[in-house]
């Protein structure tokens, strides 16, 4: 694989996941309206991506949504009318409580950051993290697998400090791992090592790393 198509599978996947931004995702728009094949490639990671929404847990509404909708409406529709209110009105403000509650309903737990990826672009893993990025999740697309013998771990490594491990990497489903107070994901690296069966003897990364990403 060519360094140009490495590089556009690393921007399509940043497109999908919408954290290309700026002038770079105003450009790669304009590309895709004369590259098919990139829109193509974009597609698909749309389509890898829908499916974490079903692993995303339900979120219960706060009490105080209703108060903010009703608050957030005109004056006169809040208390008892005095003059006739005009139909429109009312159902676009029905309209506008059933939106802002579907939105609330529908908000995800956990907010997508960026994609690991390895040198070949071959194995992905999605990175989340949850509002207070003291919590991230770990998701797998086409992730290669590992020996009996051997096992993933994930590290952060902050700006200029050595490697932490946030846990091993088991199976194909999306893992959580929290994130320490005294950590921060701001202008870090994830990166995911290959180690001996049950992770590092040592505390820091013994064998290649397979994947990684700046945060």
């Amino acid at each position: 694989m060519s360094d140009k198509v490495q590089r556009d599978e690393a921007l399509a996947a940043e497109y999908a996941l919408g954290t290309l931004r700026g002038s770079a995702r105003l450009r790669f728009q304009r590309r895709l309206q004369a590259e098919p094949a990139l829109a193509a490639r974009v597609a698909h990671w749309q389509t890898l991506l829908a499916g974490l929404d079903l692993a995303q847990p339900p979120i219960t509404p706060p009490a105080t949504l209703w108060k903010k909708i009703v608050l957030s409406l005109p004056a006169e529709t809040r208390t008892a009318p005095k003059r006739r209110t005009l139909p429109w009105l009312a159902a676009a403000c029905v309209a506008l409580g059933l939106a802002l509650s579907a939105y609330w309903l529908r908000e995800p737990a956990m907010t997508p950051l960026a994609v690991l990826t390895d040198a070949q672009h071959s194995g992905q893993w999605v990175v989340s993290a949850n509002r207070q990025q003291d919590v991230i999740s770990l998701a797998p697309l086409q992730a290669r697998a590992v020996r009996a013998d051997q096992s993933l771990e994930l590290w952060l490594i902050p700006p200029g400090e050595a490697p932490v491990s946030l846990g091993l990497i088991s199976g194909t489903a999306s893992q959580h791992y929290p994130i320490e107070k005294s950590q921060s994901l701001a202008k870090a690296t994830l990166a995911i090592s290959l180690e001996p069966h049950g992770g590092s003897p040592t505390g820091r990364p013994t064998g290649p790393v397979l994947y990684s990403v700046n945060l």
